[in-house]
């Protein structure tokens, strides 16, 4: 066994042209991907620092008490969510809103105001911050005005703020939005296994090739033949698939959780199935090699397309319409299992997605091996 292990091994690590798919191809996509989102929030552990808003505050008029007030509340919420700089010409603070070295301008006055360049989240923010303060404002003057008696009562309750939810952490390394695209891309490379399956089950028949000529005659059990050529190529297949983990978490810095065990598990039953669908692929049908590899690209691009590889939402929608499909998608249980790591803990949906992906893996094997132990050939 261990001289048909040495030599099936080299001769599936000289098959260039599937490498290639299986390890290349996927390293490149990914880089793709990487440079094409950027790298803003793709690496780290999910707690990405907040960047206070830079402003400057202008003092039109100072003397009065809601002015007076205004500034106060601003020089609050300095270093908390704005950062006021240094300037105070309003020529100044102008140009350097044009030149966006500041978001905002706030103006100090009776009635505060503020100036930004654009719309965007962190000038949202700045509208948010004045919005609140007049509302706020308005609310204390018609109390002072209508029910003076329940002023010191309606200042009391505003300065005891409490906050009615809960920080707790989802267990995972990162939440950026667009890390579903790399789960895709290893449940892609993962199915890719099926080049090699498929090129495994095409050198096992007489009829299709003169190495399964050969290895018909041979008195070597069948199933020990299936055997070694499954075992080879899911190490070959795994160690690929080792290679690009590493590649999207250490070179890209891409968070794929910090359950190493966990991970490796996913990546064995991700091989086991991509290996086994090439396998079964091969032997089902009396097709050429070509049309074969054919229908191996399609069984192997269509269930990344629909566990999110080219359009993200593609997922969310099935899940939504037709949750059935996301169920026996095998990128689709994949990309689950890898949320399961790296997003948010779900030992539940973990174990479902493991338990799924070793049946179809387990159905793929006996099919395959009851479709090749049936083999008969009048000559070779």
């Amino acid at each position: 066994m261990l001289h048909l292990f040495k030599y099936r091994f080299i001769q599936v690590t000289r098959d260039y042209a599937n490498i290639f798919w299986t390890l290349l191809f996927p390293i490149i996509l990914g880089t793709l991907f990487y440079f094409s989102f950027g790298s803003s929030g793709l690496a780290g552990s999910g707690e990405t620092p907040w960047d206070m808003v830079r402003v400057a505050v202008i003092e039109e008029d100072g003397t009065s008490v809601q002015a007076q007030a205004f500034r106060t509340f601003l020089n609050e919420m300095d270093g908390d969510a704005i950062e006021i700089t240094d300037i105070t010409s309003e020529g100044k603070a102008l140009r350097a809103l044009k030149e966006e070295q500041i978001l905002g301008i706030y103006y100090v006055k009776d009635t505060p105001s503020l100036t930004v360049s654009k719309n965007g989240i962190q000038e949202t923010i700045l509208t948010s911050l004045l919005e609140t303060y007049l509302q706020n404002a308005s609310i204390i003057e018609k109390i002072a005005i209508n029910h003076p008696e329940n002023l010191e009562a309606a200042l009391s309750s505003m300065e005891d703020y409490q906050e009615m939810t809960q920080d707790t952490s989802l267990g995972g390394k990162t939440l950026d939005p667009n890390v579903h695209y790399f789960f895709a891309l290893i449940a892609y490379a993962c199915l890719s296994g099926a080049f090699l399956g498929l090129q495994s089950s095409n050198d096992s028949q007489a009829n299709l090739s003169p190495l399964g000529a050969r290895r018909s005659v041979t008195p070597t059990n069948k199933l020990v033949l299936i055997l070694i050529d499954f075992i080879t190529l899911f190490i070959v297949h795994l160690i690929c698939i080792l290679i690009l983990n590493l590649y999207i978490a250490k070179v890209l810095g891409i968070s794929l959780g910090d359950r190493p065990g966990v991970l490796l598990l996913v990546n064995l039953m991700g091989c086991m199935i991509g290996v086994s669908l090439g396998i079964v692929l091969g032997c089902i049908a009396r097709f050429s090699i070509n049309i074969k590899t054919g229908f191996v690209v399609a069984l192997t691009l269509f269930p990344s397309f629909l566990a999110g590889l080219m359009f993200g939402n593609m997922k969310h929608i099935i899940e939504l319409y037709c949750p059935v499909i996301n169920r026996i998608n095998p990128a689709a249980v994949l990309s689950d299992a890898f949320y399961c790591i790296s997003v948010y803990n779900d030992s539940q949906l973990l174990i479902r997605s493991l338990l799924t992906l070793a049946a179809m893996s387990l159905l793929f094997i006996i099919a395959a091996f009851y479709r090749i132990r049936r083999e008969r050939y009048d000559s070779i």
